[in-house]
């Protein structure tokens, strides 16, 4: 359980550092409640990282040949998919995720028009963060790992990886959005899915 939750928790934890997730995070924590946006946010995450684990578990009834070396190839598929955006990323690229969030956020505002109610942005939060989230690598790679490893520690790992982005996003986020290198971030995120890769590559031997 220790192995899958740590596993979890750095998945999540470098690969949501900087993600379109994380900058709705920082600008709706600018107009609204910190607490209430937090709340919003990481009850979204932490749905998706349910939702997730449950989906890795129905995979893990495939035959173990097949979720080991799938389980390989998408970590390595992955890791070099995002060391190779980096390479053509430039040293001070404009950070996507923050210009993708922002608009994100400026379509919401105008469709709905939200008022300050506490529900309207706990409600705009989850449903923002849920919908950027669906489809995401991380999600996928939260199946991944679900499928091979003990699921409620990955499931424990992942909520506390998002808890962390999310409150660094909500509390710190406006000072440290503009220093956040997106082409380092990606690098790194590269780095941790190859690493876990060759982990279960190592456990196959």
């Amino acid at each position: 359980m220790l192995t899958a939750f740590t596993a979890g928790l750095l998945l999540i934890t470098i690969s949501e550092l900087g993600d379109k997730t994380f900058f709705i995070g920082v600008i709706l924590s600018m107009r609204y409640s910190r607490r209430l946006v937090f709340l919003g946010v990481l009850a979204a995450l932490a749905a998706m990282t349910v939702l997730s684990v449950l989906l890795g578990q129905v995979v893990s009834l495939l035959p173990e040949y097949y979720i080991h070396y799938g389980e390989i190839a998408l970590f390595l598929g992955f890791g070099f998919k995002l060391l190779y955006d980096a390479s053509k990323m430039p040293a001070q690229a404009e950070n996507t995720g923050a210009k993708e969030a922002a608009v994100e956020v400026a379509k919401q505002n105008k469709k709905d028009k939200l008022q300050s109610a506490n529900f309207a942005i706990l409600l705009q939060a989850f449903t923002m963060t849920f919908l950027a989230e669906w489809g995401d690598r991380t999600q996928i790679s939260t199946i991944a790992l679900a499928a091979s490893h003990q699921p409620v520690g990955v499931t424990v790992g992942a909520i506390l990886g998002h808890g962390i982005c999310t409150a660094i996003a909500v509390i710190g986020g406006r000072l440290i959005a503009g220093r956040i290198s997106e082409k380092w971030v990606t690098a790194l995120g590269g780095v941790l899915f190859l690493i876990f890769g060759v982990v279960a590559m190592l456990e196959q031997v």
